[in-house]
C-alpha cells in the first residue's frame, strides 16, 4: 500500500479546478478532445458505450434504440441556449425526480451551476463529439468525461438529460429512485441535512430564509407508507414519494396580514398545488399587481407554485438542505459558510480510545453538549447545532466497533472556527548512547553474545505486553509496547507500522516486533543527528533523502 502523508492541520476545502480525471485512459478531457481533433475522429467513450448495457442492467428494452449524435437529431444542436433556468428542467418516463430536483435547484446558483457544467464546450469550434462534467464523490471533485451519443427511438431522445451522472452511476436505469440530498452534494460539494416536519423547530421559516440567502439547494417531499403509494395525487394536487425543489421564501400583504409564502417546484413540468395561494386561488385577487410581479406569480401550469407556508409544513413530510462551501456562492453574496475540513480514518485497534475507557463519573460530569441524533447507513451524517464560544472535542465514531474506514470530517459554521486535530504529538525518548571507549576488536564470541542478549532483551519486553500469551502481540499490545520501549507516535505513524509489520489478522510476530524496534530507533537517531539545532526539523536534498531511505 503506497505511503499517502495526511496533515494533522484542518485543510481547504477541494476546488473542482483541481478535479481528478477518472476516465480509464488516464487523459484529461481536454488531451482526449485535441487527440480526436487531430485524427478529425468523434470521440467514443469505451467506458459507457452506445450499447444497451449503458441503459439497464436488470432489463431488456422494449424497443430497439438508436444512438445519435445531436448533430444527427437537429440541424443546429445547441449544448446551452440562453442560459440553464429551472424550469427548463422536465421529466420525462425515467422514475429520476429526485435528480432533476437537485438539478432544478442547481440552476438558481449560476456559479455552482458552472463548476458541475464547464463552459469550455460547445457544438460550435472545437467540437470532437466530447463533453466532460464535474461531481464532488467521497470528499474530492472528480472529472467524468463523455461522448454526446444519446439513445433513440424513431429519430425522438429516450433519455433527454443525465448521461454525465449515468456514468457515473453505470447506467441510465441506475438513476431510477435515489436521494435528492446525496445528488445536491454530488454538485456541490456542500453538506446537506434533513428536517422532518413533525421536528421542525419553531424558528424553521427563518432557517429555509438563512440557507437560500447564503445559495443553499433545498428539495422536499411526502412521504409514503406502502409501495402502492408511490407518485399517488394528493386532493390537494401534490405527488407521494416524489422530489420536489424549493425555490423561493418571501411573505405578502393579504387582509392586513403579513402572510409568509414558499415556492415550490414539481420538476414534471405540471401537476401542481391546488390549494390556498396556488396559482389560481383566490387569494391572489387581494394582491397588489406590482406585488404579484415582483413575486413572480403566474397562472401558467409550469409546475412552480406558491403555497402558505403553514400549509407547506402541514402537507410535506421532508425538506433538504445542502449547505454550499464559499467558493460555490457568487461573489456578491453576503452570507457565506466559514469551512473548516479534517480527513481521518478508523483502523482496528489503533484508535487513541483504546488507551483505556473513561470511567461513569467523567461522564456524569462531563456531558455531551450536541451528538448526532442517530447511527444510520447514509454515506454522510450531518447536524445543526448552537453552542456558546468555547473549546470543544468533535469524535466521528461507527455505531459498530472496530469498523475500518476513511472519513472526512466538515464543519461549517457562522464565523471562523479554529481547530487542530488531537492526535498525539511524535516523542521518542532514548537513553543516550554510552560514549565510545578504546577496546579490543570483538571476538566472533562476543558478537554472538551480544546479538544473543539483544534478542533476550526486546523478547523479554514483548513478553512483557504480549498479554493474552499468545506469542504474537496485537496492534493494541504493540502501541503500549513502543510507548514502554520509549516511542510515542501519532496514530498515522502507528497505523502506518501496522500496514508494514503485521499479518492479515493484525498480529505482530517476535522477530517482526524486533526488526520495527530497530528501524524505529535507527530512525530516531538518524534524526537527531541531522535536526536543527534547537527545531524538530531536518534539511535534505534528494540525493541525501534516498540514501539515508536505504540505509534506515
Amino acid at each position: 500500500m503506497p505511503y499517502l502523508h495526511r496533515s494533522l492541520r484542518p485543510q481547504p476545502h477541494p476546488v473542482p479546478g483541481v478535479a481528478r480525471t477518472i476516465h480509464s485512459s488516464g487523459q484529461s478531457f481536454e488531451q482526449l478532445r485535441q487527440g480526436c481533433l487531430q485524427s478529425r475522429t468523434l470521440f467514443e467513450d469505451a467506458d459507457f458505450p452506445a450499447s444497451n448495457s449503458s441503459l439497464f442492467y436488470s432489463e431488456r428494452p422494449q424497443v430497439p434504440f438508436v444512438w445519435k449524435r445531436p448533430g444527427e437529431i437537429v440541424e443546429n444542436p445547441e449544448f446551452i441556449l440562453g442560459g440553464a433556468t429551472r424550469t427548463d428542467i422536465c421529466q420525462g418516463e425515467l422514475g429520476d425526480c429526485w435528480l432533476l430536483a437537485a438539478i432544478a435547484s442547481l440552476t438558481l446558483n449560476q456559479k455552482a451551476l458552472a463548476r458541475v457544467v464547464p463552459q469550455d464546450q460547445s457544438f460550435g469550434s472545437g467540437y470532437a463529439g466530447i463533453f466532460h462534467f464535474q461531481f464532488w464523490q467521497h470528499s474530492e471533485w472528480l472529472d467524468v468525461v463523455i461522448d454526446d451519443r444519446l439513445p433513440t427511438f424513431r429519430d425522438r431522445l429516450v433519455f433527454l438529460h443525465s448521461a454525465d451522472h449515468n456514468e457515473l452511476n453505470g447506467s441510465y436505469e441506475a438513476l431510477k429512485g435515489g436521494s435528492t440530498m446525496e445528488a445536491m452534494e454530488d454538485f456541490t460539494g456542500g453538506v446537506a441535512e434533513t428536517f422532518q416536519m413533525r421536528e421542525a423547530p419553531e424558528d424553521f421559516y427563518d432557517i429555509l430564509e438563512k440557507a437560500l440567502k447564503r445559495g443553499s439547494l433545498l428539495g422536499c417531499s411526502i412521504d409514503i407508507l406502502a409501495a402502492s403509494e408511490s407518485e399517488a395525487r394528493t386532493p390537494f394536487g401534490l405527488i407521494k414519494g416524489h422530489a420536489y425543489t424549493v425555490t423561493g421564501l418571501d411573505q405578502v400583504n393579504f387582509q392586513g396580514q403579513r402572510i409568509k409564502l414558499i415556492r415550490v417546484r414539481n420538476p414534471w413540468g405540471q401537476v401542481e398545488w391546488t390549494g390556498h395561494w396556488s396559482d389560481s386561488s383566490l387569494e391572489w385577487r387581494s394582491v397588489d399587481l406590482e406585488e404579484q410581479k415582483r413575486l413572480g406569480h403566474s397562472a401558467l401550469d409550469d409546475g412552480e407554485f406558491w403555497m402558505a407556508f403553514e400549509d407547506f409544513k402541514a402537507h410535506f413530510d421532508k425538506v433538504e438542505i445542502c449547505n454550499l462551501t464559499p467558493d460555490a456562492l457568487e461573489d456578491n453574496a453576503l452570507h457565506k459558510w466559514e469551512v473548516t475540513i479534517h480527513q481521518g480514518s478508523w483502523c482496528p485497534d489503533t484508535d487513541k480510545d483504546q488507551d483505556g475507557h473513561l470511567s461513569r463519573d467523567f461522564f456524569r460530569y462531563h456531558a455531551s453538549l450536541a451528538r448526532s441524533k442517530t447511527f444510520i447507513n447514509l454515506r454522510e451524517v450531518s447536524g445543526r447545532f448552537q453552542l456558546p464560544p468555547g473549546d470543544y472535542v468533535l469524535i466521528p465514531s461507527t455505531f459498530e466497533p472496530h469498523q475500518e474506514a476513511d472519513f472526512c470530517l466538515r464543519i461549517f459554521s457562522e464565523k471562523r472556527a479554529v481547530t487542530r486535530d488531537l492526535d498525539e504529538n511524535v516523542d521518542i525518548d532514548l537513553p543516550e548512547p554510552p560514549k565510545p571507549t578504546p577496546r579490543e576488536e570483538e571476538t566472533e564470541e562476543e558478537r554472538q553474545f551480544r546479538a544473543l542478549f539483544q534478542r533476550i532483551a526486546g523478547e523479554n519486553l514483548f513478553l512483557r505486553f504480549d498479554v493474552d500469551k499468545s506469542g504474537t502481540m496485537s496492534s493494541y499490545e504493540l502501541r503500549t509496547a513502543l510507548k514502554a520501549a520509549g516511542f510515542r507516535l501519532s496514530g498515522h505513524l502507528l497505523q502506518l507500522i501496522i500496514l508494514r509489520y503485521t499479518d492479515e489478522s493484525l498480529q505482530l510476530g517476535f522477530d517482526d516486533y524486533l526488526n520495527c524496534l530497530v528501524r524505529l530507533e535507527n530512525a530516531s537517531r538518524v534524526f537527531q543527528a541531522l535536526r536543527i539545532k534547537n527545531k524538530d526539523i531536518i534539511h535534505l536534498n534528494i540525493n541525501e533523502f534516498i540514501a539515508l531511505t536505504m540505509n534506515i
